[in-house]
């Protein structure tokens, strides 16, 4: 690997790595797209740069498309609080004005300009790996650790301002100046970016590393240090590719590099991830499935013999809306549970140990029912829970209350039992 490459490796790494840090706080405080509008808004900084300048200079246009970027955001907030503007159409109106007038500009250069340190301003809109140097890399590096030494300092502060900011501001913290910090950081980043993926790319190398964390973890020190190796990984990769295929961007290969991780998160991620999350609802379903079903053998038993222990599959879809499919499918697996026994002629028998698993279905179901009788205003918020989540989300006080009605209305279930007698269960 060539000393160039190298460099331009290490500066895509470390910035990738700095935006995915800063990037996290972006999307945890639902402000991803101010990302996106601090680097469209920096194009005119840089042009402005130039033009009082009359050559290029990097920290110059560095710092004009930071005042730039900051002035968007307060423009941005100016409109949300003064007018009836919404946030998401504020970001639209201010990214779309800035960047308008930076592509202007633009163009004013390239056409009345006789300079040639004109050349490469273009680049800022789509970046060019290939214009950093040993002193970009310093400065990223710089920049990196500088925003790795704010948030060490001020971890507790920023975490609760963005979990909840209006509490940070009872408990008489500054919420309004940390949030700002915080958007200060994000303008950093932008701005450091701009040489290397662009405006354009830019505000995706903000967004995907930390979406990408979210998938994984619900702790927010890991979403941080996994947010910044994504993002270092993103710009390794994609500089890399770069190198290899000299048809290929580096900004673009950066993004598509990060946007494969993203892909990978939203699929495969053990908790939040898309398999993960069908794999649990098909779980859940064929649970409510087998309690559903318990729930209804202890119906036909309680309203026969006691003695009566071998069940008609007839009997139990007669109670039901479901198919004969499904009942077998709930059967079949009580069968595996050790709940069920198939006989011939359509009819199936309990083992002891199903019978205790039916009469724990009728009482979960009956006191689940019994709690939206009395509380139907909480219905809404535990529709999707099954009886073992009411028993945990209840306290025992609650339980026991709701045990008690239900024996006060004769409707506790009792324990069935091969001797002919019911016992009642506990």
């Amino acid at each position: 690997m060539s000393y160039t490459t190298t460099v331009i490796l290490a500066g895509t790494s470390l910035l990738g790595a700095c935006a995915g840090l800063v990037g996290c706080f972006a999307v945890l405080r639902r402000r991803a797209l101010v990302g996106d509008a601090l680097a469209h808004a920096a194009l005119p900084g840089v042009c402005i740069a130039f033009m009082v300048l009359g050559y290029r200079s990097l920290l110059a246009m560095l710092f004009g498309a930071f005042v730039t970027g900051v002035a968007s955001v307060v423009c941005i907030s100016t409109l949300r609080q003064m007018t009836r503007i919404k946030e998401d159409a504020a970001i639209g109106i201010v990214l779309s004005v800035f960047f308008g007038a930076g592509v202007v500009l633009l163009r004013v250069i390239m056409n009345n300009t006789s300079s040639g340190s004109k050349a490469g301003l273009e680049t800022y809109i789509y970046g060019k790996t290939t214009s950093i140097a040993l002193s970009d890399v310093y400065l990223i590096a710089g920049a990196a650790v500088g925003c790795l030494a704010v948030i060490v300092l001020l971890y507790k502060e920023f975490k609760v301002v963005v979990f909840d900011s209006e509490f940070a501001g009872v408990q008489g913290w500054p919420a309004y100046l940390l949030d700002l910090l915080l958007m200060v950081m994000i303008a950093f980043a932008v701005v450091i970016g701009l040489p290397a993926v662009g405006v354009v790319m830019m505000a995706a190398l903000l967004i995907i590393p930390a979406a990408s964390a979210r998938f994984w973890t619900e702790k927010l020190s890991v979403m941080l240090t996994m947010s910044a190796l994504i993002g270092a990984a993103m710009g390794a990769a994609g500089t890399t590719l770069s190198s290899r295929f000299d048809v290929l961007p580096a900004g673009p290969a950066i993004v598509l590099c990060g946007s494969v991780v993203f892909m990978i998160s939203l699929l495969v991620a053990p908790r939040r991830g898309l398999l993960a999350r069908l794999w649990s609802e098909r779980q859940f379903r064929l649970r409510m499935a087998r309690q559903r079903t318990l729930n209804v053998i202890y119906n036909v038993w309680e309203q026969s013999h006691p003695e009566v222990l071998s069940f008609a599959m007839d009997d139990v879809l007669r109670r039901k809306s479901w198919t004969f499919a499904e009942l077998h499918s709930a059967l079949v697996a009580l069968s595996h549970e050790g709940c069920v026994t198939f006989q011939p002629e359509g009819r199936f028998a309990m083992s002891d140990h199903g019978l205790q698993c039916a009469a724990n279905a009728a009482r979960g179901f009956r006191m689940w029912e019994l709690f939206l009788t009395e509380n139907a205003e909480a219905s809404s918020g535990i529709a999707d829970f099954d009886y073992r989540s009411l028993e945990e989300r209840l306290p025992r006080e609650m339980i026991a209350e709701l045990e008690e009605k239900l024996k006060e209305a004769g409707r506790f279930p009792t324990m069935m039992s091969r001797d002919g007698f019911s016992h009642e269960h506990n």
